[in-house]
């Protein structure tokens, strides 16, 4: 048989196969990181967002936190209003860049007063560009270090982050796998995984993971693509691999947002839908403090506001 034959059969296959999104039964966990705003008209548009994402019910929302510690107050206020105004847990994200274990300390507790229960620990990039991480004098040289203090602290859930294509830091895949221990072996329950747009790179990396016997839930973070010249950069800067075929898509919508957005939310959401496939029963996006697309790729996987949900 020859080959135009089978990809004809797997075509028509695919083609009449039920819906690929219909019917699927809203059995997911859904989470949503936002950034914090700089401008009083950005500090409006996160709001927007988190409103429009409240009443999808997402085990929590994160807040990022700037190079160097640079977005710490905002952090915190953004922290605080979803804990005192949404129904949703609120995630911090802490690092050790420009701060001493006693500096970080003294923001975990004041998260703690202020109800925060889950942390991200991160180790965090170089402050402007540098070539390596260096802690400061008295701080943590590694997330596993923050994680570990973090849980002598308080109580906390914590989550760290996972790269399925390697952290570009590391000396190997193995390095990479021993660092993502030593922060489960310090207290950390979740990793979160950084960006990728390849749904084996996921599995691959889950089975390695699985096979050194780490016990740990695994989160695919999943990022909808509005600007493809921005995640060139963005992906050159934390190795995560391009596919040919996303240029190819992106191709001639630069002057074209809104035709750009339909195909960021279609490719974005066959990816989760693969991953759906694969047994991935949690979602975290990396919303850009924009909701339509994260609520779009949502709906399409079954997750509806309570009041929508038909059993």
């Amino acid at each position: 048989m020859s080959a135009l034959t089978l990809n004809q059969m797997a075509e028509a296959a695919c083609a009449l196969n039920g819906p690929l999104f219909a019917d699927l039964p809203g059995d997911l966990a859904v989470s949503f990181e936002f950034f914090p705003p700089k401008t009083p008209a950005m500090q409006d548009s996160l709001w927007q967002a988190v409103e429009t994402l409240v009443p999808l019910a997402p085990r929590f929302f994160s807040v990022t936190y700037g190079a160097g510690g640079s977005t710490r107050e905002r952090t915190h206020a953004t922290v605080a209003r979803i804990v005192g105004e949404t129904p949703v847990p609120a995630a911090a994200h802490l690092t050790c860049v420009n701060a001493t274990a006693a500096e970080l300390d003294a923001i975990a507790d004041d998260y703690w007063a202020a109800g925060v229960r889950h942390i991200v620990a991160l180790r965090g990039d170089p402050p402007g560009g540098d070539a390596g991480f260096q802690p400061v004098p008295g701080g943590y040289a590694s997330a596993a270090e923050l994680v570990a203090a973090l849980k002598r602290r308080h109580d906390f859930e914590i989550s760290v982050s996972c790269y399925p294509e390697t952290h570009p830091e590391a000396a190997s895949a193995q390095a990479d796998l021993d660092a993502l221990k030593a922060k489960i072996d310090a207290g950390a329950s979740r990793a979160i995984s950084q960006f990728f747009f390849e749904p084996d790179s996921f599995f691959r990396f889950r089975d390695r993971v699985a096979a050194a016997g780490l016990t740990v839930e695994l989160v695919p973070g999943i990022l909808p693509v509005s600007n493809f010249a921005n995640l060139r950069k963005m992906a050159q800067s934390c190795g995560t691999h391009l596919p040919d075929w996303m240029g190819r898509l992106f191709d001639g919508l630069d002057d074209k947002p809104a035709a750009r957005q339909l195909v960021a939310a279609t490719v974005a959401a066959e990816m989760a839908r693969r991953l759906y496939a694969g047994g991935v029963r949690h979602f975290h996006f990396y919303t850009l403090n924009r909701a339509e697309l994260s609520y779009a790729i949502c709906h399409l996987l079954g997750v509806r506001p309570a009041e929508q949900v038909i059993r």
